[in-house]
């Protein structure tokens, strides 16, 4: 009897809370407008348009990357100098700006960002060749964990950041060098992933650079990190055209998903990260430059790379790079419900008879 008081007790305040917040409990996936300085949301099921989540006021300035945190807050990218590169945090479920999170350190256009199995946060630092790593609590910058060294199988423009199941931290670069604040790719280095043991630090080459695809412009910038939910592979973008997925133990290529939407030669648009959707299928993002950057949303089947528009081309979406899907809430129906269970198990405990 006391059990259940407390489940229903529990019930109750859960209740109350999603109702008085006001905020669409449904899951929903988020999409970063590096041209617009804004967060935009969409039904994670239907593709529909649900309104920007964080607009520009906010201060995001070509923001990139969309992270939820431990703490189940949104964590952005953002800034395109040394003095107003950041790191912001968001409440994650009403978009209202918590703090500029993690900032300074020598951050100059933040891309990636990761937590780790440390507790800290990883932050790629693209205009400084640099990884730099910050209080996963309080912000507070800590140290750089990895910079350049000036090969061609060094930290060269990092982007994208992904922990593995390994717990060593991979990243993507883009072969360039930064000089005063501006990639230079005149070294021809290539764009590859990196991995990183994060005891030591000491990196490796984990994924070579592949092949431009017969579409693209000839060059590769590999981008976004994900790993596959059912297969376990290891998927990357590459922001000139295509989608890869690797086998993280032969570290083999599997297959290549066409990300050439706008079906033209040499390809019309561009992509950006990666994200799994709550089904399995993977995500991701595109604009097309023949078209003011107006941006989309691509699904693909992973095991057959079938690829279908989520989002059809719209301004809503400019110049969109980042996504992340929202952690799933139950909905109210979902709490009505089970307390109408706890309270059929009390009724039925209160007219049992003693033994």
């Amino acid at each position: 009897m006391k059990t259940i008081a407390l489940m229903l007790g529990s019930l109750a305040i859960s209740g109350l809370n999603l109702a008085s917040s006001g905020v669409q409990v449904k899951a929903a996936l988020l999409v970063s407008g590096n041209g617009g300085n804004n967060v935009t949301r969409f039904d994670e099921i239907t593709g529909d348009f649900l309104g920007e989540f964080i607009g520009p006021e906010s201060g995001l300035d070509s923001p990139d990357t969309l992270l939820f945190g431990p703490d189940k807050h949104l964590y952005v990218s953002s800034g395109t100098t040394p003095e107003n590169s950041t790191v912001f945090r968001f409440n994650g479920r009403t978009g209202t700006l918590i703090d500029e999170f993690a900032t300074g350190g020598g951050l100059f256009r933040p891309y990636g960002l990761a937590f780790g199995p440390d507790g800290n946060l990883y932050v790629s630092s693209f205009l400084s060749d640099q990884i730099l790593r910050y209080d996963g609590t309080t912000g507070i910058f800590l140290d750089v964990f990895a910079e350049s060294d000036g090969t061609p199988e060094g930290l060269n423009g990092p982007n994208g950041l992904l922990f593995g199941p390994d717990n060593a931290l991979y990243v993507t670069t883009q072969g360039s060098v930064a000089v005063d604040g501006v990639p230079d790719y005149s070294l021809g280095y290539p764009s590859q992933v990196l991995r990183y043991d994060l005891a030591t630090g000491v990196s490796e080459v984990f994924i070579p650079q592949p092949p431009a695809a017969v579409d693209s412009f000839g060059f590769v910038s590999l981008l976004g990190l994900a790993i596959g939910p059912r297969d376990g592979n290891l998927y990357v973008s590459d922001y000139a055209s295509d989608i890869y997925s690797y086998d993280f133990n032969t570290r083999s290529l599997i297959d290549a998903f066409s990300t050439n939407y706008t079906e033209t030669i040499p390809s019309s648009n561009f992509i950006g990260s990666l994200a799994f959707g709550p089904s399995g299928d993977l995500f991701t993002v595109g604009f097309d430059f023949n078209s003011d950057n107006a941006g989309t949303v691509l699904r693909f089947d992973p095991e057959t790379t079938q690829r279908s528009l989520f989002v059809s081309s719209t301004a809503i979406l400019n110049r969109p790079i980042g996504l992340a899907f929202t952690p799933s809430i139950p909905e109210p129906s979902m709490v009505i419900g089970l307390t109408a269970v706890v309270l059929g198990l009390y009724k039925k405990r209160a007219n049992r008879p003693d033994s």
